[in-house]
């Protein structure tokens, strides 16, 4: 049995029937061919899995794909635009904060809903943030020196433009 859903993927509206069964992880990889979100687990565990929706992370593996309907829905494919990765991105790759790949997409997109919510946060919040997705191949300090650096120069752009905004309207 299929059910009709509506839901925006990476920006884009997308309307048509998925089997009532699917998971958003499979909705995601065999109808949408985006393959960034990985199956690990299968059972949440490990978060290779990970999109955002309505800017939260969430296991695409635990939620049914009609349980997305009307949402909004963000994986790693909708991060870098025009070829250009995200800060973020280029982040993990400069601190070395990824080997296989495999968990990177889902820790990509935790740290990035981290850092939408708490601009400016610390190492405890970066650890919570990504405790949900497992690593095998890196390890964590080098993700949490990537966060950290991230957070750190939007911080030092956002008060740089706070300056100048300051010193235009005297």
């Amino acid at each position: 049995m299929e059910m009709p859903i509506r839901v925006t993927v990476n920006g884009r509206p997308w309307e048509g029937s998925v089997p009532v069964d699917w998971t958003l992880l499979r909705f995601l990889r065999e109808r949408l061919a985006l393959s960034g979100a990985k199956e690990g687990c299968g059972i949440g565990e490990c978060g290779a899995c990970t999109v955002l929706l309505e800017g939260r992370p969430v296991n695409a593996c635990m939620v049914l794909a009609v349980e997305a309907d009307g949402l909004e829905l963000r994986t790693i494919e909708g991060e870098a635009r025009l070829d250009q990765l995200t800060d973020l991105q280029q982040a993990f790759i400069d601190h070395h904060a990824i080997q296989c790949g495999f968990c990177t997409p889902g820790m990509v997109l935790a740290a990035q809903a981290l850092l939408e919510r708490d601009a400016d946060p610390d190492d405890e919040a970066i650890v919570e943030a990504v405790a949900g997705n497992l690593c095998r191949c890196t390890g964590y300090t080098a993700i949490i020196q990537a966060v950290r650096k991230v957070a750190r120069e939007r911080r030092e752009r956002r008060e740089r433009r706070e300056r100048a905004d300051a010193g235009g309207a005297r």
